[in-house]
């Protein structure tokens, strides 16, 4: 066959663009632009030193959150900051987290004073879920030394209730009277009890009292010293919380089988059901060694799988650096698939799941083994250009200060990755052509996906280390349609947290889950959103934890709507 009618007869399955059009040049249609300054987010995350780090500690950088907070119909922003060591703020000056209420016409207020949430540490990650099913999303933030669980009053109010939830004494210290080092974290009805049970991934069991320090010349990166782990360190064990339903929560992580494997340093975490029995499993993304899959038993135990999933290493069986974690299913063949971002001089992992409780690493085949310069961090699954199949963005920023100096790999500064699903399970890299919010370089960290402004294309927003977030506007001359819905649990947990949500036009069916947690210590909208191509509307059909199914025929496109569970669907 002619190697031009090769290439077209692959792409037949891609509903705009094929991979033909590609090669020869046509333009994206879609540009990504930094709006954070002209939106109001100005505030700049302290987080470590700005030139040279003396403590693993101060490279993890910080997530941010997407989320509704006052039920507006407009996603607000949550930023999670973190500290110096030997900083010597004066009272009122010292960082702290930020929330930012959506002015509904593209900018931002910053209303962190009185909310509640100015909190000062090490902050590392945060998650979304309302574990009292009052209606309002609660959060939690995790920090080195402490995990916080915020109570959302509804009224722009927090309260700090991670004494009174029982919380405080399984996360703030380790068994042997360490601080844990908390990171990535996600709101999970594991047990399909109407109540939001708490995840929350560990590092290691961090003391700068004990660990080398980088003049000492045991820690190099490529002739530099540097900051020393994690390996060599101890890992931290992960915790799994149990909701009691009276607003405290039990620790089961030993019970639940959390802590039958060893302590792998977690950082990202992503919660989905990978093996279709209706059960929500936990992947946990590990640096310097291999990740982690917790299968969930459906008796209120997990069974730690990731290795013979095939999900724990690379294509060659090495250990990789995990940090970043999205699904997604990106072949539109009803499983869900992972993909991960790992550091420099790897490429990120993409594992598709073959359905029999084992996934491929297809990283090569599917177009993502070309990029090996960036340490990538946030990872998310998103259909940019709303045609129906998930896109891949990563966000990316050296660990090491250091290499800013240096010719070393991309520098410590550095740009997005965004590549474009064909639709025949393959991925082209379009970050050249995705908009000055993609090739602006930042020490990138956590990131997370919503749409911010309700025009129906995905935005992003990026929490940056030493430097102000980014806030990337999706701005589409492409006419694709779309539709985005809220799901709202009655005999579910509220939050509709594990809810599986299908889309199906005349040729083609997708599917998604609301999800909690995910990407590198963030979370995104909880909003379940579909691109539609040219279908002018979709058979909707949702999947509730409890068991219950709801389905809506013909349900019009370009619309955000507010499914109940067991109460039918309406327009916002």
């Amino acid at each position: 066959m002619h190697r031009r009618s090769f290439i077209k007869s692959l792409c037949r399955t891609a509903a705009v663009f094929s991979l033909d059009q590609i090669v020869q040049g046509a333009p994206l249609g879609v540009q990504f632009v930094n709006v954070a300054r002209e939106a109001g987010l100005r505030a700049s995350t302290t987080f470590g030193g700005k030139a040279r780090n003396r403590y693993l500690l101060e490279t993890t950088g910080c997530g941010v959150a997407f989320f509704d907070y006052d039920n507006d119909g407009w996603l607000d922003i949550f930023l999670v900051n973190g500290t110096r060591f030997e900083a010597q703020w004066t009272k009122g000056t010292e960082p702290t987290c930020r929330l930012y209420k959506n002015n509904r016409d593209g900018t931002f207020t910053d209303v962190t004073a009185g909310s509640g949430l100015a909190h000062t540490g090490w902050g590392q990650g945060c998650c979304i879920g309302d574990y009292d099913n009052d209606g309002n999303d609660d959060l939690v933030v995790t920090y080195w030394g402490d995990c916080v669980l915020y109570r959302n009053h509804g009224n722009g109010k927090f309260s700090d209730v991670t004494e009174a939830s029982g919380i405080a004494k399984t996360a703030r210290r380790t068994p042997k009277g360490l601080n844990r080092w908390n990171t990535g974290c996600a709101f999970v009805d594991y047990d399909r009890d109407g109540r939001l049970d708490l995840f929350v991934a560990n590092y290691i069991d961090f003391d700068p009292k004990t660990v080398a320090m980088p003049e000492s010349g045991n820690c190099l990166y490529k002739g530099m010293r540097v900051a020393c782990g994690p390996p060599g360190l101890d890992g931290g064990r992960n915790i799994l919380l149990h909701n009691n339903g009276d607003g405290t929560f039990s620790d089961v992580s030993e019970k639940a089988g959390i802590w039958n494997t060893a302590g792998t340093y977690g950082l990202g975490v992503l919660v989905s059901d990978f093996d279709n029995d209706g059960w929500p499993d936990i992947y946990v993304a590990n640096d310097s060694t291999s990740s982690a899959l917790y299968k969930n038993n459906r008796d209120g135990t997990f069974t730690e799988v990731g290795i013979n999933a095939g999900v724990a290493y690379s294509a060659d069986g090495k250990p990789q650096a995990g940090m970043g974690v999205s699904a997604a299913d990106f072949d539109c063949d009803g499983r869900f698939d992972i993909v991960k971002t790992n550091f420099a001089g790897d490429t990120s992992s993409l594992y598709h799941n073959t359905g029999d409780g084992f996934f491929e690493d297809i990283t090569f085949q599917a177009g993502l083994g070309r990029n090996t310069r960036f340490l990538g961090w946030g990872a998310m699954f998103l259909d940019f250009d709303n045609d129906g199949w998930a896109d891949i963005l990563l966000c990316n920023g050296h660990v090491y200060p250091e290499v800013a100096e240096t010719a070393i790999e991309y520098g410590y500064r550095q740009r997005k990755v965004l590549y474009r699903n064909l639709g025949n399970g393959r991925f082209a890299d379009v970050s050249m052509d995705g908009g000055p919010g993609i090739l602006e370089m930042a020490p990138g960290r956590g990131c997370a996906v919503g749409d911010f402004d309700n025009d129906g294309d995905l935005d992003a927003v990026v929490n940056c280390v030493n430097d102000v977030p980014q806030l990337l506007r999706c701005d589409s001359s492409l006419k694709n349609n779309w539709i985005k819905l809220k799901c709202v649990g009655t005999k579910s947990n509220r939050s509709a947290i594990g809810g599986r949500v299908y889309c199906a036009t005349e040729k083609h069916r997708q599917m998604d889950e609301v999800r909690s947690g995910g990407s590198y210590l963030s979370q995104s909208d909880l909003r379940v959103h579909f691109g539609l191509a040219q279908a002018a509307a979709a058979d909707i059909e949702v999947h509730w934890p409890s068991g219950v199914v709801d389905k809506f025929a013909a349900v019009a496109a370009n619309r955000i709507y507010t499914i109940i569970e067991g109460g039918g669907i309406q327009p916002r």
